[in-house]
Order: C-alpha cells, then structure tokens, then sequence
C-alpha cells in the first residue's frame, strides 16, 4: 500500500482543507502515515500571513525532504498560491498547487514519482468562483467545519484576497448536510470556520435563497447530535445584534466570540482599511457582556502598523486593558509584497525591535486578561466537553465559555459534556 504525509501550517481552515486530502488519498488507496515518517508522498499545505510564516514553511519543505529523500513532495497553500515560483525553486519540491488547486490535487496530479522540474498549477484567484468543502475532526470530539472562503474586504496589511480570492460560501444544504455527517460520527461540536464568515452567503448559489450567516446558525440548531456549536472569527461589523442574541437564546451555540480588533487606535484602523472604528468594537464587546455576563471574549490585535506611532500604540493598550476581553491574540506587523501597507511611503515604518517589545507587552496583558478571566469562574460549575487527549492521569475539555480544564482521566467522559466545578487556576487553565 503506497504511504503519504501531510504537514499542515497557519489557520484552522488550512487543517480543515487537510482533512479533506486525507480522505481523498485514503480513498485512493493510500495509508496516512505521520509526518516524519518515510512516505512515498509528502503533502505541505502552506501558509503565508507573515515573513515567518513564508521562513517556517521553507524550512518545513527543506525537512519534508530530508526525512523522504525519494518522496513526491507536493506544496500547497497560501505560500504555495502567493509565491509559487520562489516555492518551486526549494531543492527537491516536485508539485505546487495553489489554494483552489488543492481540492483538485488528483486531477493535477496523476502519477505520483519525483519530477525533474516541478509542475506548477497556480490558479489566478481572481478567477476563483467556487467553494470547496472541507472539514476536520479533532479528537474525535470537536469538527471544524469550512462554510466560507475568500474575503471581498482589503485590509491594508493583507494577502488573504490575493491567496484565496473573493468571498464565496457553502450552501445552506450543504453546510447543514455536513454538520448531519459530523453528528453521525458522534462528534458533539462544531466550530464553523472561514476566511470572514461573516460574509457568508456570498458567493453561493442555493437554490433555497435567504443564505445568511443567521440563517444558516438556525438550521445548524436543528441538527441533532451537536450539542455545542461555536463562532470562529467575526469581523466586528458583521456580528450583529441578532447574531448574538440568537447565541443567546440557543442552547447549541455557546458563549464564546472572537472578534478582530487589530488595533485600538482609530488613525491606525484608517491607515489599516478596517471597516469599523474603536467605537464600533466596544458596543459589539458591551453587547454581548450585557446579554451574557459570562461570555468569553477574544481579539486579534497587530501591533507596529506603519504609523503607529508611541502614542498610538498607547492608545490601543488603554482601549485593550478597560475592554472585558479575555485574551489576545498579538501578531507583530510584517510587510507582505504586494500589500498597501508595505509600498505606502506615507506612513512611518515602525523599526523591528520597537514592533517585538510592543508584541511582548499586548501577549502579558492577554496573559494577565486569561488568567483573571479563569479566576472569575472558580467556584462555579460549568459544562465541560472532554477530550480524549491524555497526559499522565489527566484528561482535558473546555468550558461552554472556552477556559481549558484539567480533570482526572475517566475513558468513559471521553467525548461527553459534564458540569465541573472549576476548583483552581493553573496557569492559564482551570483544574476540576
């Protein structure tokens, strides 16, 4: 039986469109080994947020190598679609797809030998028109589940547009046919991911008309078996109050949201092309405190923008500490080609060493916000799904409202929802 690898970087949605060529190649006939392990095929799906992230692929792809000397090693992803000649020139990458491509492996690829050049199939993303389903099981208790792609929005410092193209969604049929598929493998929650869900419904062609993103949340209700769903990301000014008083009202949907703020600064959210200003975030936060006192709330902030001056970042700190959020996640600004951002020559670039010190002192405040959050619910009982990962005598879940837990390993929890009372913090999770 012929053998393949996968390594996967960046986002959920990038493990969820994995998932998906795993089961293509097991229907295939191949065996599904791990990474690091000999295999006939190596398959990378890439990511390309940051300079980092392009560096870390490289190096990924340059190992993939090493450990499968005679592999094929297939490159694919938002590194692969945004710079596939750069990627084809690694020594020893014989296929490179770009994102679209990537469904269509098989039909790129046909025989699966090491080449002599690469083959490049990248297609023009403008062109891109239809949406390809993709979902991931971790752990046999949590799916992710991909009901949108592509993003109509030109955020200043963003290559998603150029990796994925415009929006385009799932069908209100097909989401919820796969959310019945997800149940029937006794897998209790969903996590709906996508590049900007809050666009979904664009870009679809259902035939049942009405696609919204709250439409589809009422039809995912409905679906037995899933106890929990969950929000991935929303753009601050595509959750409604709507959205968030039907996750009020519904038991299924938990109160967990993360909203993207990038920065607390409203020239810094001009010069970024945000579609929302300060103000617009904070009635979004103190919605959904005052319709969920115990909802767990989480940003995504980028700090050294070109002209976020001292000042400015000052203002983003204060805007961040006085917000009931419950943790960060800080990325540290990098120019990526082709951006607005990189070429403006209008704005001051903010030196490297001042961007790293700025990252460190937003990662302690969400370090600082998580711990409080989780010190807050001690005492108090919640509903935890355990997982089946297992450390020692201890097994793991999270809380409705997203707090880790540590409890004692029992194979007969695995994969159900249990209230606990959260006794202490550790660290930056809770122990029942």
């Amino acid at each position: 039986m012929r053998t393949v690898s996968f390594k996967t970087l960046g986002c959920k949605l990038n493990f969820a469109e994995t998932s998906s060529l795993h089961r293509d190649f097991a229907a295939k006939g191949f065996s599904v080994v791990p990474f690091g392990e000999a295999s006939d095929v190596v398959v990378i799906n890439t990511c390309s947020v940051t300079a980092e992230a392009d560096r870390k692929c490289r190096q990924i792809i340059r190992r993939g190598r090493r450990t499968n000397p005679d592999a094929c090693v297939i490159v694919t992803g938002c590194y692969a679609q945004l710079q596939p000649d750069s990627v084809a020139a690694i020594e020893g990458v014989d296929v490179v797809l770009g994102t679209q491509d990537k469904a269509r492996l098989f039909e790129h690829v046909h025989s699966f030998e090491r080449r002599a050049q690469p083959q490049i199939n990248v297609s023009c993303t403008g062109d891109l028109r239809t949406f390809d389903a993709a979902r991931l099981s971790a752990d046999r208790t949590r799916a992710f589940l991909k009901i949108q792609d592509g993003c109509d929005y030109s955020c200043a410092f963003c290559t998603i547009p150029f990796a994925r193209g415009k929006g385009r969604s799932a069908s209100l049929k097909s989401a919820v046919r796969q959310a019945h598929d997800i149940a029937a493998s006794d897998i209790r929650e969903i996590v709906l991911t996508g590049v900007n869900i809050g666009l979904y419904g664009q870009g679809t062609h259902d035939d049942s008309g009405g696609a919204t993103l709250l439409a589809l949340l009422r039809q995912l209700s409905q679906v037995e078996g899933i106890v929990r769903y969950r929000i991935s990301s929303i753009e601050p000014n595509l959750l409604t109050d709507a959205i968030i008083d039907f996750v009020q009202a519904t038991p299924a949907f938990v109160p967990h949201f993360h909203i993207p703020l990038q920065s607390g600064d409203d020239q810094v959210l001009g010069a970024m092309r945000r579609r929302y200003r300060r103000q617009v975030y904070a009635d979004r936060v103190a919605y959904i405190i005052a319709r969920m006192p115990d909802a767990c709330i989480g940003a995504d902030v980028i700090v050294g923008h070109p002209g976020e001056s001292d000042e400015r970042f000052e203002n983003t700190r204060t805007f961040l500490t006085a917000l009931p959020l419950s943790y960060l996640h800080v990325f540290t600004y990098s120019e990526r080609p082709g951006t607005v951002a990189a070429e403006t020559t209008q704005l001051e670039s903010v030196p490297r060493p001042v961007r790293k010190a700025r990252t460190r002192a937003l990662r302690a405040l969400s370090d600082a916000k998580h711990a409080a959050f989780i010190e807050r619910h001690l005492g108090v009982y919640r509903p935890v799904l355990w997982e089946r990962t297992r450390s020692n005598d201890s097994m793991y879940g999270y809380t409705d409202n997203y707090i880790r837990v540590r409890g004692p390993f029992d194979a007969t929890r695995v994969g159900t929802v249990e209230r606990v009372r959260l006794q202490r913090r550790e660290g930056l999770r809770a122990v029942a």
